[in-house]
Order: C-alpha cells, then sequence, then structure tokens
C-alpha cells in the first residue's frame, strides 16, 4: 500500500501523530485506541509497509516512529493538518470560555 492510502485511514493518522516526535512501543500505542491490539497491530503493519514507520525491537517488545524523511512532502502536510486542527480546537476552547463567562455575568 502507498503512504497516502496508508494515511487516508484516521487510526493510522493517530498512530503517526502518537510516534510523530517519540518511540512509543506497539502496547503503549494500542493501549490508547478503543480496538483490539491485533488490530493496532495491523495499522502499524500497514504503516511499517508503506515506509511511514520505522521498527525496533528490543527482546519481546516492538518499538515504532514517525520516518518524517522517507514521508517527503507528506511529513510536511500531515504536521501543517494536525496544527490546523490544534488551531481550530484552540478557538472553539477559547469561544466556549467566553460564553460560559457571558452567561455568568448575565444571571
Amino acid at each position: 500500500m502507498d503512504a497516502v492510502r496508508a494515511v487516508a485511514e484516521p487510526g493510522r493518522r493517530e498512530i503517526l501523530r502518537l510516534v510523530w516526535d517519540s518511540e512509543l512501543s506497539a502496547d503503549e500505542i494500542a493501549e490508547r485506541f478503543d480496538v483490539t491490539f491485533g488490530a493496532v497491530s495491523q495499522h502499524l503493519k500497514v504503516l511499517r509497509e508503506s515506509g511511514l514507520v520505522t521498527l525496533r525491537q528490543d527482546g519481546r517488545r516492538r518499538f515504532y516512529r514517525a520516518d518524517r524523511e522517507a514521508m517527503g512532502p507528506l511529513a510536511d502536510f500531515l504536521q501543517s493538518m494536525w496544527a490546523t486542527k490544534l488551531d481550530t480546537l484552540a478557538v472553539l476552547a477559547e469561544a466556549a470560555e467566553r460564553s460560559e463567562k457571558s452567561e455568568g455575568i448575565a444571571q
């Protein structure tokens, strides 16, 4: 599967976001999802085969990290997409806070 199709699935994008700046074990990744370990393992396999993550084994544990260099321009796109979502979330949170304060004053 090519990289673009691999990141088209929201769960795989979330895994990439989790391992973007730090290495995590498969167990640490799986505990952040409400699906089976097997489902997360399949997503990790797709990401690995697409060249989007690197794998390091330490005994029986497997550790994953995003391979930004191998992603090329896709890395910039993903990073800007996550930044945009965070900016939108911040704006919505600030608006909700202002609304709560104005409701408190009106009472």
